[in-house]
């Protein structure tokens, strides 16, 4: 009969009950009761819990799965056959995914059922097997079973696969196969896992009621269920195996394993994720770690090695129950937690720490004869419940490992207590009782990495290590400390940093003398490793440097360094804290510009480059001006007095000059245009010794017109230095070709005053000035007049032989030039004839002139009686009008209101003022007449319908916008 369900499982409650450890935290376990809010027709027969779900098998036959995150959700499920038919629920088995459940009733039936399904499946190959355990596949499969190990009450080991079949005539099972047989009684307990990194590695452990085994080998390869794979297993490789001494019947027999750990780095055992196991005997309760570093038989043996027994007369002895216990009451059911074996004894549970022993709970659970069926532990979701026929509890856990951190201190295993302490305090007892164990066996280093991590007194530490003559452990030491220090805390930062300075240096000291006198540190460190532990402890120093350098104070580790004459840590820690200034003023003092230019070459810093120029450039321009030529951002006017400075010391080839190079490098690259550059330039290249001006003049050819450098300064230094030529085209440039050609025929320089000469093409005065002062040079200069003659050739003829008499000598021979003044009076009678001509033009001009004026008095123009004004259409005679040559005819105030539209503003303005002047008899007499005649004159300048006014409007339309077309067709 179906059980009364209403709201599945309440919230649990009820009293916690449990020992307190009197530090005033909650207890470790506690055991609360679950109030059931559904009622059942039969009581719980077995049960099983993993992933949240809880499967309670019920005497009647029915099965419960109940979803603990919902609980007012229950499955019920009945089994395909009455109890009457099959027997009893006697055993089940759920996977940890909650995937898969066997069931096993006292008929020897075995059924199987799905999470996804509500029918439970009879597995047949299975009928008549009394199954005792079960090993699930480690890889959780959730479709299938895949390969799992079933061992049974006869000794038999069998391995199955199990899958979901919805086909009337396909099995459950896939297949069915004896994998071993024990002669030991029933397989009461197995498991399977695989060895991480060895994927076809397993191992698996069988309990039974007297041995444990413990076997690791590979296993064959199947598919989806063809065929065995533990077999193989099996068949090659041997057990390793622990059996009970003594007696050994009566009592419960089990095999449980910790769930997997929430947090694998906590693992006690080298930091693995290694789970423990606990066997169940007559004994007591045999337990160790599941290891994985070792393979084949070596770690059957290793585990048993490392496992402890826990007797059943420790946990059957309590003190705390009221009454005295038999030390015969056997262990009914035993489940682990990760650092605490809970047990069963009767109607109490028990729960000890698994790492020392001792009991840290112990109360009755149970009623008087009231019996539990078994303990249930949840794997994944790390739950653990106690059920009876009637009634469930829940052991729970809370913050176990808050004392491991002691435990594993009192065990010596500090880096575990390391890893579980909790709280700094906790943290710091462990490192200092670390640091004294490890000073007690003179592991001095060890220690000094321990000590730097705990708050022990600074000065005990190091007087410590000070004492004992370790001077690696104190710089270790120093180091570690100097890390647990806050940014606030600076005074203390820069003590410490400054001593490790000193024992750096110290150090290294040390090493240097060693491998100078080729002596052995230490018995077993000879030359060679010497010089490795040199490099290392500098490059330790340089990193303590480079990480500390905002902890150091410049000076003092300056003076430090100074004074142990370290030269390559001084320059390393300079370089580290851009100190440049001081690692420049180190190499030039000592003159050792190589080192210097390799310290500038990393420089960005303009100052740098300006402050130490002068000293570079004296005695390594080369180098510093290929450097100086790869910064972007100087500043070249900040140069200049150390490159003047060199140029005065220099007396080599102008091509060889660094500051010119310099300098041209800035011209011609970057472009300058500071004024202060290119005179700088123009002095360099005036002032040098040579008496070539090329360089110069190419130089002052390239700057054209509007040159970048001052004239007047350029042409001083040009005179000075006697520079003829460059101050030649200067004066060209600022126009001063009277002086250019002055200076060139002062020099000598003909050819190039005849040049400059014929320059200025748009001023023929000056022009013709400039070839007469160097027909003047070359008539003074030449041997005979025909020189003379052949030179006015040269200037297209624009000096005359009659400009060139002047300066011949007073006593000339006539015959040399009677050609040329031949010519010259020719040219001036065809000169005079055309002016002849031209005058005769002209009169002839003036006479038509007189002829034309005088018909002017005498010109008139018809009006007939019809004609009308070409604006206004009405008649022309009706008042004063203006007739034109082109006989078009105006009225007068028609044609006034025309040349108003379109004349100018000031023809407008002044028709305007005349017309007001005269209308309103402003003006009188003589002036009236005279304006009358002005306005006569400013209206009928020019016809507007033929004249200037009507070419102006040539882009009007014929016909304006609202005026009748009358081109139409």
């Amino acid at each position: 009969m179906a059980p009364d369900i209403s709201n599945g499982l309440a919230a649990l409650d009820g009293p916690a009950v449990g020992m307190n450890d009197g530090s005033g935290a909650l207890p470790i376990f506690d055991v609360e009761r679950v109030q059931l809010q559904f009622s059942i027709a039969a009581d719980f027969v077995a049960a099983q819990v993993a992933n949240n779900v809880l499967v309670l098998a019920l005497s009647n036959g029915r099965i419960l799965r109940i979803d603990l995150n919902r609980p007012e959700d229950i499955d019920d499920i009945d089994l395909p056959k009455k109890p009457s038919e099959i027997g009893v629920i006697r055993r089940m088995f759920l996977d940890p995914t909650a995937s898969h459940l066997i069931v096993c009733t006292g008929g020897g039936e075995n059924y199987y059922l799905h999470s996804q399904s509500r029918q439970p499946r009879h597995l047949a190959r299975l009928r008549g097997v009394p199954i005792e355990s079960v090993a699930w596949n480690p890889a959780l499969p959730t479709a299938s079973t895949r390969e799992i190990l079933v061992g049974a009450s006869d000794g038999n080991i069998y391995e199955t696969y199990i899958e979901t079949s919805t086909e009337f005539y396909r099995k459950e099972e896939k297949f069915l196969k004896a994998v071993l047989k024990l002669a030991d009684g029933p397989v009461t307990g197995l498991w399977v896992d695989i060895l991480p990194g060895r994927g076809e590695t397993r191992r698996v452990i069988v309990a039974t009621q007297s041995r444990l085994y413990h076997i690791v080998g590979k296993v064959g390869k199947g598919h989806d269920g063809s065929g065995s794979i533990y077999t193989k297993l099996f068949d090659t490789e041997e057990p390793v195996v622990h059996e009970l001494s003594g007696s050994t019947t009566g009592g419960a027999s089990s095999l449980v394993v910790s769930p997997e750990a929430q947090d694998a780095s906590k693992s006690y055992e080298d930091m693995a994720p290694d789970r423990a196991y606990a066997w169940l005997s007559a004994q007591g309760i045999y337990h160790g770690t599941l290891l994985t570093n070792a393979t084949g038989p070596e770690l059957g043996n290793k585990v048993f090695a490392d496992s402890r027994l826990l007797p059943r007369s420790q946990l059957a002895a309590a003190e705390n129950t009221g009454r005295r216990k038999s030390a015969t009451e056997y262990i009914d059911a035993i489940a682990l937690t990760q650092w605490h074996i809970v047990s069963l004894v009767g109607n109490r549970v028990v729960a000890v720490n698994r790492l020392t022993g001792a009991i840290v709970y112990d109360q009755v659970i149970l009623d008087p004869g009231q019996k539990a069926i078994g303990l249930c532990v949840d794997l994944q979701k790390h739950t653990f419940w106690l059920l009876t026929g009637n009634e469930i509890f829940e052991i729970v856990v809370r913050d176990e490992d808050r004392d491991i951190w002691k435990i594993m201190l009192g065990m010596q295993k500090f880096d575990a207590a390391l890893r579980y302490a909790q709280t700094s305090a906790q943290k710091d007892a462990v490192a200092i009782a670390s640091g004294d164990h490890l000073i007690s066996k003179g592991l001095f280093i060890e220690a000094a990495g321990v000590y730097g991590k705990s708050n022990k007194p600074f000065e005990e530490v190091a007087l410590t290590f000070i004492d004992n003559n370790q001077p690696d452990a104190l710089r270790k030491y120093l180091l570690a400390k100097l890390g647990t220090y806050k940014k606030s805390s600076v005074m203390q930062r820069i003590m410490i940093a400054s001593w490790l300075i000193e024992v750096f240096m110290a150090k290294l000291n040390s090493l240097d003398d060693t491998i100078i006198t080729k002596a052995e540190l230490s018995e077993t460190l000879n030359p060679a490793q010497t010089e490795e532990q040199l490099s290392t402890i500098r490059s330790e120093f340089q990193s303590f440097v480079a990480k500390y350098k905002s902890d150091l104070d410049k000076q003092t580790v300056y003076d430090v360094i100074s004074s142990h004459g370290r030269e390559e840590e001084l320059l390393f820690f300079a370089n580290t804290i851009n100190d440049y200034h001081y690692a420049l003023s180190y190499w030039i003092q000592r003159e050792r510009w190589s080192d210097a230019l390799k310290v500038l070459k990393r420089q960005t810093d303009p100052e740098v480059f300006y402050r130490y120029s002068s000293v570079l450039m004296q005695h390594v321009p080369s180098e510093f001006v290929e450097v100086l030529m790869r910064q972007a951002n100087l500043k070249p006017r900040n140069l200049i007095p150390a490159l003047l400075d060199y140029d005065r010391n220099y007396k080599g080839p102008l091509a060889q000059n660094q500051a010119v190079r310099y300098l041209q490098y800035v011209v011609n690259n970057l472009n300058s245009t500071d004024s202060a550059i290119h005179n700088t330039l123009v002095s360099m290249y005036a002032s040098h010794p040579s008496r070539d001006e090329a360089a110069l003049l190419a130089y002052l050819e390239s700057q054209g017109e509007e040159p970048k450098f001052d004239p007047d300064f350029a042409l001083r230094l040009c005179i000075q230095h006697r520079r003829v030529l460059s101050c030649v085209h200067i004066y060209t440039n600022m126009g001063q070709y009277v002086q250019a050609v002055e200076l060139a025929l002062r020099h000598d320089e003909i050819d190039l005053a005849a040049i400059i000469a014929d320059r200025p093409m748009s001023n023929p005065a000056l022009r013709k000035k400039l070839w007469l002062a160097v027909a003047r040079k070359v008539i003074s200069q030449s041997n005979g007049i025909r020189t003379a003659i052949e030179f006015r050739k040269r200037c297209d003829n624009l000096l005359k032989i009659e400009d060139l008499i002047p300066f011949f000598p007073d006593f000339v021979v006539i015959d040399d030039f009677k050609d040329e003044i031949c010519d010259a009076l020719e040219d001036y009678s065809r000169n005079i004839e055309s002016l002849k001509k031209e005058m005769d033009e002209s009169s002839a001009t003036a006479a038509n002139i007189k002829v034309d004026i005088a018909a002017l008095d005498h010109r008139y123009a018809i009006v007939e009686p019809g004609e009308k004004c070409r604006d206004c259409g009405l008649p022309l005679l009706s008042r004063q009008f203006f007739v034109f040559p082109c006989q078009h005819a105006f009225h007068s105030d028609c044609l006034g209101k025309k040349v108003l539209e379109q004349a100018g503003v000031g023809k407008s303005r002044r028709i305007k003022e005349c017309q007001v002047q005269i209308s309103k008899g402003l003006v009188s007499g003589a002036k009236r007449e005279a304006m009358i005649a002005e306005l006569d004159s400013l209206i009928a300048a020019d016809c507007i319908a033929c004249g200037y006014y009507a070419i102006q409007r040539i882009d009007e339309p014929f016909i304006k916008d609202g005026e009748v077309d009358e081109w139409a067709l």
